[in-house]
């Protein structure tokens, strides 16, 4: 097989295989086998001791959507926010958003002036990570550093009609989120704008609508 260029670029190639898997599979495992997959409540509980954090926008839901948020969810409590994180999870996989964005900055082509810092491993050690969703498509933004970036009722209105926001866009409406307008978010709806708003949330530079310009011109993009 050594006598043959094609038998030694096959032993080359299964070398090359395995020395990928095990920098890239088995030693982050072994890196951070030690630390606990964190829950959704330990993640809330984590950011209740900052001045903005995933509760705020939560509590500000409750107030900007007062009728809708009362019905569908009730009071702004922990219990409630968990429960509304999970299920935002679920629809926003439900309806095919990791289709067209990824959840991952890579340390190439200037990502981190576009989206923000590169991602972190210790950032996808928790309940509402697994499966990771890092994605390779970017029809539309990387959307892993998007909370804070824009106000719910810019995300309610991008849900419900996205050339309202993004007159470029290319992704199709979702009305179903809501009843009747985008004033009027159902459950899934509060969820999903709800999800999308905790994205980056556990950053220390979270809500990243107060950094550089660079950052806010996102929305112009589909």
């Amino acid at each position: 097989m050594f006598e043959s260029k094609s038998g030694v670029f096959l032993i080359a190639g299964l070398g090359f295989f395995g020395l990928a898997f095990l920098a890239n599979g088995v030693v982050p495992i072994l890196m951070y086998a030690h630390l606990p997959e964190k829950s959704v409540e330990q993640m809330i509980e984590d950011q209740a001791s900052r001045s903005y954090n995933i509760m705020t926008v939560f509590k500000d839901l409750s107030v900007k959507y007062k009728e809708p948020f009362a019905k569908h969810i009730g009071e702004p409590t922990k219990d409630n926010l968990a429960a509304t994180l999970r299920e935002g999870r679920t629809t926003y996989i439900a309806e095919g958003c990791w289709h067209c964005h990824s959840q991952f900055v890579r340390p190439v082509s200037n990502e981190e002036t576009r989206w923000g810092p590169v991602s972190q491993s210790w950032e996808y050690q928790n309940e509402l990570q697994r499966p990771v969703m890092f994605g390779t498509r970017r029809i539309g933004p990387d959307l892993t550093r998007e909370g804070g970036r824009r106000s719910s009722d810019w995300h309610a209105t991008h849900f419900f009609k996205p050339k309202w926001t993004s007159p470029q866009s290319v992704m199709p409406e979702y009305p179903w989120l809501f009843d009747g307008d985008p004033g009027k978010p159902n459950r899934r709806g509060l969820a999903i704008i709800t999800y999308v708003q905790w994205l980056g949330s556990w950053a220390d530079t979270y809500p990243y609508i107060n950094r550089a310009p660079a950052l806010g011109t996102q929305g112009t993009q589909p």
